[in-house]
C-alpha cells in the first residue's frame, strides 16, 4: 500500500466509511501482529492486542497526518500499544500481590495454611522490591522514564525508541544513560 493509498484509506475511514479501515486491515494485519507479538511473545495477547489495535485507528483516524510516513505510524501506535499493555499486566501483579500480602496474615492467624508466613514474607519481599523499584523510577524525568520503560520492558532497540518518540537517536541514548545513572544512585543495576 503506497502514502497515497493509505492516506486515502484513513481519509475515508474520517469520513465514516469502514471500507477504508478494512482495506488497512487486510494490507497490515500481519505487519501491526509481528509488532506486537515481538513485544508480547504470547500469541493470544498479541491477537487481543491487534484487534483493539485496529479499533484505536478506527477511533483516532483524523489524527494522523499525512506525509508523515505511514509505517512509522502504525508501527509507533503498535509498539505503544503493547507496552501500554505490559504495563497494565505489571499493575495487576502488582496489585494482586498487595491483595495476597493482607490477607495472608488473617490466614495465617486461622491456622488455614501453615507456610503462609512464609509466602506471606517472600510475597512482602517481592512486594517491598516492586514498590522501591517503582519510588526509584519516579525519581526519573517522564522522557527518561518512557525511555527506560520501552528499552527494559519493551526490548526496543535506541533506534526504535527514536523513531517512536520523534527524536534524535543520540538524545534517546543519552537520556537512557542519565537514567541509568540515577537508577544506580538509588541502587538498581
Amino acid at each position: 500500500m503506497t502514502e497515497h493509498q493509505f492516506e486515502q484509506a484513513v481519509g475515508r475511514m474520517v469520513r465514516g466509511d469502514k471500507a477504508g479501515l478494512k482495506e488497512i486491515y487486510e494490507n497490515y494485519l500481519g505487519y501491526i501482529y509481528r509488532i506486537i507479538y515481538e513485544i508480547l511473545q504470547s500469541r493470544e495477547n498479541a491477537e487481543d492486542v491487534t484487534s483493539e489495535f485496529f479499533i484505536r485507528l478506527w477511533d483516532r483516524a483524523e489524527q494522523f497526518k499525512p506525509g508523515s510516513g505511514h509505517k512509522g505510524y502504525l508501527a509507533a501506535m503498535a509498539r505503544n500499544m503493547a507496552i501500554d499493555f505490559l504495563r497494565k499486566r505489571k499493575r495487576e501483579e502488582l496489585t494482586a500481590m498487595l491483595q495476597d500480602l493482607e490477607s495472608g496474615p488473617e490466614e495465617e492467624g486461622r491456622g488455614v495454611n501453615t507456610g503462609a508466613s512464609r509466602s506471606s514474607t517472600d510475597v512482602e519481599m517481592q512486594v517491598l522490591q516492586n514498590l522501591s523499584v517503582q519510588a526509584a523510577m519516579e525519581t526519573l524525568k517522564p522522557g527518561e522514564r518512557q525511555i527506560v520503560g520501552m528499552k527494559i520492558l519493551g526490548e526496543l532497540t535506541f533506534k526504535e525508541i527514536a523513531e517512536i518518540m520523534g527524536i534524535p537517536m543520540g538524545t534517546v541514548t543519552w537520556k537512557y544513560q542519565n537514567a541509568i545513572k540515577k537508577l544506580r544512585r538509588c541502587g538498581y543495576e
